[in-house]
């Protein structure tokens, strides 16, 4: 859930941005010619689209990475907030499995495995690829998987200069799609959630594998609609693509069942 602080500094930001332009909310109006500049800045389209994702306190979740390592996908629910719960089917190279959350434990369990627990704090010790020990990172999967998008497009909005690329079609909807990238110091040195021990082994990992900047799109629809998020990282192996899908969101529709 989004700190008090930052859902207060959203709202005045946009009633300033609204009495002062009398533009319309709306990420991507269907009256907006695809190419154009969006009608409110890309940072403040993002914000709102990130709170609103916040205030719907679930969503349902599709997730892609695909890099030189091969391909990781998950599918299924996820409920933040005064609940905290997770249910997703997850494949990678050490098969399929599936991954719960309840009241901040994690447990994940591969077919014919043994289940293995965690917490947030040390949920990066679930990826097969994590070194031995809970505190250090292992390129931020399943603690992705775990974490409201709402909060990491928050992150990429105060601190990514993000650009329109104009209107596109996704899913049948014409949306808003955003663009920006950032140093890997200035983006997890800005993330005041992470300890200084994660931050230094965050940075580390990425410095090791030569990434310097990572790429970040966003795309945004009517009613200011979070519908996926993606990161585009280059380094020294090759290019790692990581997209989030938010198909549906709200309680109702990301009550814990794994999904496929």
């Amino acid at each position: 859930m989004l700190p008090t602080s930052r859902s207060a500094a959203v709202a005045a930001v946009l009633l300033v941005l609204v009495a002062g332009t009398g533009c319309s909310l709306l990420a991507a109006p269907d009256t907006r010619t695809p190419g154009t500049p969006a009608p409110v800045p890309p940072k403040q389209v993002v914000l709102k689209a990130a709170q609103a994702l916040d205030d719907a306190g679930g969503a349902r979740i599709d997730v892609v990475r695909e890099g030189p390592e091969g391909r990781r996908t998950a599918s299924g629910t996820l409920v933040w907030g005064a609940q905290d719960e997770a249910a997703l089917t997850v494949t990678d190279e050490a098969g399929t499995g599936q991954l719960t959350l309840k009241d901040g434990a994690i447990d994940l369990a591969y077919q014919g495995g043994a289940t293995e627990h965690a917490d947030r704090s040390t949920a990066e010790s679930l990826d097969p690829q994590a070194a031995p020990g809970p505190d250090g990172y292992a390129g931020g999967w399943t603690t992705a998987l775990v974490t409201n998008p709402g909060s990491r497009a928050y992150a990429v909005a105060q601190n990514v200069p993000l650009v329109s690329l104009g209107g596109e079609e996704l899913a049948g909807t014409t949306v808003a799609h955003y663009r920006g990238s950032a140093p890997v110091d200035g983006f997890f040195g800005a993330d005041q959630e992470l300890t200084p021990q994660r931050r230094a082994a965050t940075v580390d990992w990425y410095r090791r594998r030569g990434v310097t900047t990572i790429a970040f799109d966003v795309w945004v629809g009517p009613g200011e609609r979070l519908l996926r998020l993606r990161e585009t990282v280059r380094g020294s192996a090759g290019t790692t693509v990581t997209t989030t899908d938010v198909p549906s969101v709200g309680t109702a529709a990301a009550t814990p069942a794994a999904g496929g």
